[in-house]
């Protein structure tokens, strides 16, 4: 009898425990990256595209004292990257500096946790954060996303290396921007 109700408890436990989601295909919102120790600030805005593996972004960093405005399409398929200094308007195109990764919750990743964001017990005024880890193409990871929709909150690549984190906000499903993969002007 103590082996069913333990077991009974167990899956109560584990069908409790937030499942892999892949998350929105398509999203646009805002993002934030920070690298304390090389004195790196990014604050931008993203389009995502996961089927047509694109993603665009404006960003504004912040490089000690320095100031830089960029515009930079990424489209994985051709391979080919385009970034456009905004002050200057000169356009860089080469091969992406980093292998397209899906925002979502990979099917192999591991639990490791939720929480709430915002106030607790207020409808409207909280969110329940999932939390995921894993390895993607021979780096860790790390994903928080929201339950139970599975919008990116975090996202992070732990290499031998190398270190990225991204932080999104005013996430919204599709792509509210239908010129985002239009390659820049300045780079035709």
């Amino acid at each position: 009898m103590r082996a069913v109700v333990l077991l009974s408890l167990i899956a109560v436990a584990l069908a409790q425990q937030p499942s892999q989601c892949p998350g929105p295909s398509a999203f646009s919102g805002r993002f934030r990256r920070i690298d304390r120790e090389r004195q790196y600030f990014v604050d931008g805005r993203i389009w995502y595209d996961e089927l047509n593996r694109r993603v665009r972004e404006f960003e504004a960093e912040e490089i000690g004292r320095d100031r830089e405005f960029i515009d930079r399409l990424v489209l994985y398929n051709l391979n080919i990257e385009y970034t456009v200094n905004l002050r200057n308007r000169t356009c860089t195109v080469s091969a992406p500096r980093r292998p397209f990764v899906p925002y979502g919750v990979p099917p192999d990743a591991r639990f490791q946790g939720e929480g709430t964001a915002g106030v607790v017990g207020k409808p409207g005024e909280e969110v329940t954060l999932a939390m995921f880890s894993g390895t993607f193409s021979g780096e860790n990871y790390f994903v928080s996303v929201t339950e139970p929709d599975c919008f990116p909150v975090q996202f992070g690549l732990l290499g031998n290396q190398s270190f990225f984190h991204q932080e999104f906000y005013d996430v919204v499903e599709g792509i509210n921007d239908p010129e985002a993969f239009i390659p820049p002007q300045s780079c035709l």
